[in-house]
């Protein structure tokens, strides 16, 4: 099966040999396409609607794959029972809500092995949710792909690095997989947030409260390329 950049990158962090729970599986892809590349054993195919629930079944069994897939409705991880999974893969949604579905699936994510996320937005608020709740990250990756750049944080249980701010935001760049495409991201959103004090420097805007909330983050991403900058050099 044919996976998308960003689904390919999600499907390689999952660990061989372990069994899958996909929460939000939309069509189901992913765990069709480990089970079919015989990485994982089984999967549960998870999402709160009907509709897209539906679909992924329908994928499921074209591949007759209903035997190694069970496709289940659940808000989040509430339909998960401990002990029924090792990997829970969680992508696509909002950093909020992927934080809630974790807050609320504490009953059973003490018996999985780890965490494979990738938040749409709020990305730091699933780091610090992760770390403050007994994970440490240890892989970090990002794609790009159709012109959008998509972070995938991997973590398991363990005691964490503690994370500045810049790390919140952009990750700990010890653990990150794919650093010249970080350093992509991080040279347009230092770029961009450049235009934007310049922008509002030019409309004499230069003591609000937004100028110096856009030039902390502006400051931010300039340590930040700083140590992608030293890290290439050393390589």
């Amino acid at each position: 099966m044919q996976l998308s950049k960003r689904m390919r990158l999600l499907a390689s962090k999952v660990t061989e040999g372990n069994r899958l729970a996909d929460v939000g599986t939309d069509h189901g892809y992913i765990p069709i396409a480990l089970i079919l590349e015989k990485k994982i054993p089984s999967a549960i195919a998870m999402d709160v609607n009907q509709g897209p629930l539906e679909r992924a079944r329908a994928h499921i069994h074209t591949y007759r794959l209903d035997t190694y897939i069970d496709a289940r409705l659940s808000d989040g991880l509430h339909g998960l029972k401990p002990g029924e999974a090792d990997t829970v893969l969680i992508a696509g949604m909002g950093g909020a809500l992927t934080v809630r579905i974790l807050r609320e699936g504490a009953h059973c994510l003490d018996t999985i092995k780890e965490l494979i996320l990738q938040p749409q937005s709020e990305i730091y608020l699933v780091r610090k949710y992760i770390c403050g709740h007994g994970f440490c990250i240890v892989e970090e990756d990002m794609v790009k792909e159709d012109g959008k750049y998509y972070s995938v944080i991997k973590a398991v249980h363990g005691q964490t690095v503690p994370l500045n701010s810049e790390m919140l935001c952009y990750g700990d760049i010890r653990v990150q997989s794919s650093p010249e495409i970080l350093l992509a991201y991080i040279q347009g959103e230092y770029e961009k947030y450049k235009r934007i004090l310049e922008v509002l420097r030019e409309k004499g805007q230069e003591n609000t409260a937004r100028m110096k909330e856009l030039t902390e983050k502006s400051e931010g991403l300039a340590r930040v390329l700083g140590q992608l900058l030293k890290l290439r050099a050393m390589i």
